[in-house]
């Protein structure tokens, strides 16, 4: 049997070495949290699963929906003979949630966290030539957790999503000497024709040199190398001279090959690894958002990424590049990466294809108030796992900037103060990583850092009269600014509140959601935002005319249209469920394609 998803997962840290353990292993749900208690760590599992696809999807031959609280998994691996003498490490892109792992009956390791990426070393329990037993258990009760879109009642409603719980992206080991290359950190400088880089290393360097060579279509462009061993993290700056300068862009995303390599005192080579890096600026110029100095427009849209196979997890690579085609095919240039943290390889085709993401994190409704909605809470955990998510998507000049919150409800009082924390820290935690992109605190509503690089709202007034209306204030430095309505103030005199608009840049970052379900039949859940339109024109005429509004406003540095696709009963995207078409694509396409009067502005 093929082994599904068995492309190689992180592609912007490549070694030539490597096992994809995807495919079948014992599985068993553990409803009750006891099966540490009741030997599942010990003896063989009742059923079976295809990893990497979670339980409840079709994909996974499971297809179990209810809740689970915790999940078992265990199969025996090979480990080559010829990785000999190396560390092997074990990766999982994502476990959603708690996880556990124990090789051999030996616990390796423990992680918290559904959207990011974990490595274990296993020296010691996994050596070249041996089999090993590797038990996983996944619990995703009722923890105090980020979940994104995964509904808490049993059945998907509104904008909320079936769950997914343990395994959901590729497990995967590699071999890696006892001195090794890690993830490095690639910033481009534009400014100075360069891409600096930052190489961690894991062991000992003495007398070992690092060596970066950047090549482009021609051959090398530059090969730089400095000592391993004389900083705690050594760090490279790869100058691109004039005649080999090309910049990322939207129009010509070009990426440069990187080779890197661990040079031992002899000469020979300890590690490598081959990167890639894009030469692209960000920055902010009065309401402009720029790259490479150019006003770019930013016609997103929003992605939430589900499928109806796979849940959260695409059924095959293609698949993630095809919903890249799909939003360009219908006007867009890029992607809120809505509620959940996107697989490596999304990231890997939106850097080649010259698609503009921002990184988000899965936390919608953090604090949301009324008919016991409050159904993710803020923890220190959410900045752990967001900083993971940061170390592991720096590098990527798609990503063009970062939202770590979504739709958050502050409220005057004591109850203000533990989400305030989490805000604050992951804002400043994001700095921390990354200078070298625009921050958003949270997208809509309770904006509450003043430092933030970006504001915006979310407006889904389907009248296109009284949607122009709420945005003209931004002429005046009034934006339109999300206020809660009766439903969900929790108390008199408290309300979910905003810090006052400092004259950033400014976007409408989610509307539309325009409600069209033409195969929806009678008494059947479907759902969107407003009234459903009647017919197509109606959706032309509604689309076109929200869409124009922002375009032709001159302090409004984009927008973010919900959505790409229709997800289960959220009956609201530019595409169905499966990808099908729903619209004449040519039609918003050429909707999207009139000059936005902020890049007018800047080229007059």
């Amino acid at each position: 049997m093929s082994v599904p998803r068995s492309e190689y997962p992180r592609p912007q840290f490549a070694r030539a070495d490597w096992l994809c353990l995807n495919g079948e292993w014992e599985f068993e749900i553990d409803q009750g949290d006891s099966g540490l208690e009741r030997g599942l760590l010990t003896r063989s599992l009742a059923g079976k699963i295809t990893v990497p696809f979670c339980p409840e999807s079709s994909l996974s031959g499971v297809q179990n929906p209810d809740f689970l609280n915790a999940v078992w998994y265990r199969r025996q691996v090979d480990i080559p003979a010829a990785w000999n003498e190396q560390r092997v490490l074990l990766h999982f892109q994502a476990v959603d949630y708690d996880t556990t792992v124990w090789i051999n009956g030996t616990e390796v390791g423990r992680h918290r966290g559904g959207f990011s990426s974990f490595t274990l070393d296993l020296s010691g329990v996994a050596a070249a030539g041996e089999t090993i037993t590797m038990v996983v258990r996944a619990r995703d009760a009722a923890l105090p957790q980020a979940r994104g879109k995964q509904a808490r009642e049993f059945d998907g409603h509104g904008a909320l999503y079936g769950r997914t719980t343990g395994i959901w992206q590729t497990v995967w080991i590699e071999p890696v000497p006892q001195v090794a290359l890690e993830r490095p950190r690639l910033t481009p400088d534009v400014a100075h024709s360069a891409i600096h880089l930052v190489q961690p290393l894991k062991g000992t360097p003495t007398g070992m040199r690092v060596r970066a060579t950047l090549k482009d279509a021609q051959g090398v462009v530059v090969t730089v190398e400095c000592p391993a061993d004389q900083d705690f993290t050594p760090q490279l700056t790869l100058p691109i001279p004039a005649d080999r300068r090309r910049l990322w862009s939207i129009d010509d995303p070009y990426l440069y090959d990187l080779e890197l390599q661990l040079i031992a005192l002899d000469g020979s080579v300890i590690d490598q690894a081959t990167s890639y890096a894009g030469l692209r600026s960000v920055t902010i110029e009065d309401k402009a958002v720029k790259i490479n100095g150019k006003t770019v427009f930013q016609r997103l849209v929003l992605d939430q990424g589900f499928y109806p196979d796979g849940i959260m997890t695409a059924p095959d690579d293609a698949a993630l590049k095809h919903d890249i085609e799909l939003s360009m095919a219908a006007g867009f240039n890029g992607a809120r990466l809505h509620q959940k943290v996107f697989e490596e390889r999304f990231l890997y085709y939106a850097d080649q294809m010259g698609y503009l993401v921002w990184g988000e994190f899965g936390d919608w409704g953090c604090n949301m108030p009324g008919d016991g909605l409050d159904h993710q809470k803020p923890s220190a955990s959410y900045i752990t796992e967001w900083l993971e998510v940061l170390e592991r998507d720096y590098s990527h000049p798609a990503i063009i900037g970062w939202c770590p919150l979504n739709e958050t409800w502050q409220t005057i009082g004591d109850r203000i103060v533990d989400l305030d924390v989490v805000t604050r820290g992951m804002f400043l935690a994001t700095k921390a990583m990354d200078l070298s992109r625009p921050v958003l605190d949270t997208s809509g509503y309770s904006h509450r850092i003043a430092e933030a690089d970006i504001y915006d709202s979310h407006d889904y007034t389907q009248d296109p009269t009284l949607f122009g209306e709420h945005q003209a204030g931004l002429a005046n430095d009034q934006p339109f600014v999300n206020a809660p309505d009766s439903h969900w103030e929790r108390a008199a005199g408290e309300h979910a509140i905003s810090i006052p608009y400092k004259g950033q840049p400014y976007f409408v970052s989610e509307f539309g959601g325009i409600w069209w379900s033409p195969a929806a039949k009678e008494g059947e859940d479907s759902w969107g935002y407003g009234e459903r339109v009647k017919n197509l024109e109606e959706f032309y005429a509604r689309f076109e005319g929200l869409f124009n509004l922002l375009l032709d406003d001159p302090n409004m540095f984009g927008y973010c249209y919900t959505q790409l696709t229709d997800v289960w009963q959220e009956q609201n995207g530019v595409y169905t469920f499966d990808r099908s078409t729903k619209f004449n694509m040519e039609r918003l396409r050429a909707v999207q394609q009139r000059r936005a009067a902020i890049e007018a502005a800047s080229e007059a």
